[in-house]
């Protein structure tokens, strides 16, 4: 994949999810309020709610706005060097950068554009297990976060393996 395909393939990933954010934020905010409007029957409910903490509902008192905006901005600048140095045939570890890049910049704009927090809907409840209320971002974080991890672990065992066969050529 040439590098010009690398750029094409993170920023449209990347970009689709803040725009899909951005969106079905918008589409929440306009027609959700604080009541759930459930879709599938107690399990998945549709909820406005105004998250000013950090994933999972973590606070860090009155300047958790800035705490997390600030959080988010080192992060991007961390994922953009990965990103930078991601091989342009590394496709499914650009595409998991470009999830979690899009999830944060989704969120940290809501974080610049309002005192009130991250707006999130969706509502998951299986049987006693609530899970926090989330949005899209959250969803893209998420999934990019768990696709990265194991790019990274799998990397980490080639490179294991590789040194393993470079001290002892006879064992591999």
């Amino acid at each position: 994949m040439p590098s010009g395909t690398r750029r094409t393939l993170f920023w449209g990933v990347a970009g689709s999810v803040v725009l899909l954010d951005f969106v079905t934020k918008q589409i929440a905010v306009a027609t959700l309020g604080p009541m759930p409007t459930r879709v599938l029957d107690d399990w998945l409910t549709l909820r406005l709610v105004y998250n000013p903490g950090a994933a999972f509902g973590i606070h860090v008192g009155s300047y958790s706005r800035w705490v997390f905006m600030v959080l988010a901005v080192v992060a991007l600048i961390v994922l953009g060097s990965m990103v930078r140095h991601t091989a342009p045939a590394q496709w499914f570890r650009l595409t998991a950068l470009a999830m979690v890049c899009g999830g944060a910049v989704g969120n940290l704009v809501d974080r610049v554009r309002s005192v009130r927090g991250v707006v999130d809907f969706v509502d998951v409840q299986i049987g006693s297990f609530h899970w926090p209320t989330f949005n899209v971002a959250d969803m893209a974080v998420s999934c990019g976060a768990m696709a990265l991890a194991a790019v990274l672990w799998q990397e980490g065992r080639h490179h294991h393996d590789e040194a393993a066969e470079q001290a002892d050529p006879q064992e591999a």
